[in-house]
């Protein structure tokens, strides 16, 4: 028998990650490198790894991951997004933990357009009464 292959996209401010999935030993390749060299802050990692420890799937599956778009921290966002999706897509029963916890979500928060007639989104230009 064939291993399944699963597939999501997760996204977050301007990233997108494309992520696939199937049954094996836990290792994660990000772009073409491994996952402790392209995110060396432990927090990154331990936000993408969420979705996993709330279902007990850590260490079963391989994650082949393509993330462009954005930083660091949205691109995180956009891998954990995609991975809960993915383990959607593998079994059915996870979306009500996965749910509770937010990971189905799509985080809509973008950074707001500068005005004309101010100097960025919000702020305005200094009022000078006299």
């Amino acid at each position: 028998m064939s291993v399944k292959n699963y597939y999501a996209t997760g996204k977050r401010k301007s990233s997108i990650a494309r992520v696939w999935m199937k049954e094996g030993s836990g290792t994660f390749v990000v772009n073409k490198r491994t996952f402790d060299d392209y995110f060396t802050r432990d927090i990154l990692k331990r936000l993408i790894l969420q979705p996993l420890d709330i279902t007990d799937k850590s260490g079963k599956f391989d994650f082949y991951i393509n993330v462009n778009g954005g930083g660091n921290t949205g691109q995180a966002g956009a891998i954990r997004h995609g991975i809960s999706k993915a383990l959607l897509e593998y079994d059915e029963e996870l979306k009500p933990v996965l749910k509770k916890a937010g990971f189905l979500t799509r985080d809509a928060r973008v950074k707001e357009r500068k005005k004309y007639g101010q100097p960025g989104a919000r702020k305005k230009f200094q009022y000078s009464k006299r």
